[in-house]
């Protein structure tokens, strides 16, 4: 019986590919093997020069004769579909699901746990390596993920709209202004910051933490911000939103009304606040936003940025200090850009 096989110029374009190319072993060896049967060199010659057996030689013709070129590959396309599938376990598990849901007492995903979820549950065995530079191949990164609320306001549209509405035919006497309160603290923030490579930079914090809450609003049509200061040891308090509302009226004193928009925390929701309102009926009115929804009150932006331009990683040992350097941020005058993708079509048809 003739031992050798007849490639095509497409089979043996492809399996020169593989020989020269491939970076599996085994398959190599069995396109080599079929190279040389296609040119008739003799069994014991290849057996000879490859180190393998007649019996290797037979089993990959007798496959070749079967299912072609493909029936070649088809183990490595075996293996590489197994592999694709526990990936894709993996990646949902990360992505979607919690080590909690799997009996693990912690609350992230480690390279370690997962490895032994596969060796546990499906017996695939694989290194705390091999997950890592997956994972990254994949584009997912080690980082700090970004809080958001979860709980949802079921009035959400119908608050929200509302609120466009009114900045949507806001007349020209009349003044909108998106409020809130913002911390301020002694103990710094931290943050990314550069140092060198293996050093771990250090931030001083001066150890009891002194605390200053700040009133803003955030003036609708110039982005003009106005601040008032929060008194020691005052809280974010019903006291401090009624001086703001002080402070608005002596600012905007041109204006025929002033529309507060803030959110729906405690202190702007109180009696003495009901009672102010109505002291000055027409002058001052207040709307709520959604509950829940930091991200339709633009003033929150603001908020970022001076957290992240000062206090994060600060040097100041004192609240005065502090306080100090946030004027500097603060002068009088200083304008914004409303960063909001919630009022930009508002903003444009103005």
């Amino acid at each position: 019986m003739d031992g050798s096989i007849r490639l095509s110029q497409s089979d043996r374009k492809t399996l020169l590919e593989i020989y020269r190319q491939g970076n599996d072993p085994e398959q190599r060896l069995r396109a080599h093997i079929l190279l040389l049967l296609d040119e008739k060199v003799a069994w014991t010659v290849i057996v000879a020069v490859l180190f393998t057996s007649t019996a290797t030689i037979n089993r990959w013709r007798r496959r070749f004769h079967k299912e072609g070129v493909s029936g070649i590959t088809g183990q490595r396309a075996w293996r590489t579909n197994v592999r694709e599938w526990w990936l894709g376990l993996v990646f949902r598990w990360v992505l979607e699901r919690s080590p909690t849901e799997f009996g693990f007492i912690r609350s992230r995903w480690t390279c370690e746990a997962i490895v032994v979820l596969l060796d546990q549950d499906y017996r695939v065995s694989v290194s705390r390596e091999t997950i890592r530079r997956r994972l990254k191949a994949a584009n997912l990164v080690w980082r700090r993920p970004r809080p958001v609320l979860g709980p949802k306001d079921p009035a959400y549209a119908f608050k929200l709209g509302r609120i466009r509405a009114l900045l949507r035919g806001l007349p020209a006497n009349e003044t909108a202004q998106f409020m809130d309160e913002v911390d301020i603290n002694t103990n710094p923030k931290i943050g990314s910051m550069w140092m060198i490579r293996g050093q771990q930079a250090e931030v001083v914090t001066p150890g009891n933490n002194e605390k200053r809450y700040l009133a803003g609003s955030l003036d609708w049509r110039t982005g003009r911000l106005i601040v008032t200061e929060g008194k020691p040891h005052q809280g974010r308090n019903t006291d401090l939103f009624l001086a703001h509302l002080d402070d608005l009226r002596r600012r905007y004193r041109r204006y025929k009304a002033i529309h507060v928009i803030c959110d729906n925390a405690k202190p702007h929701h109180a009696e003495r606040v009901r009672e102010y309102l109505v002291k000055h009926r027409g002058r001052v009115v207040v709307h709520y936003l959604p509950a829940y929804a930091p991200e339709t009150n633009p003033i929150e932006r603001v908020w970022w940025h001076l957290h992240e331009e000062v206090t994060r990683n600060h040097r100041c040992p004192t609240m005065d200090s502090l306080l100090a350097l946030v004027r500097s941020w603060l002068p009088a005058g200083l304008r914004f850009e409303i960063e909001s993708d919630i009022y930009a079509d508002l903003r444009v048809a103005a």
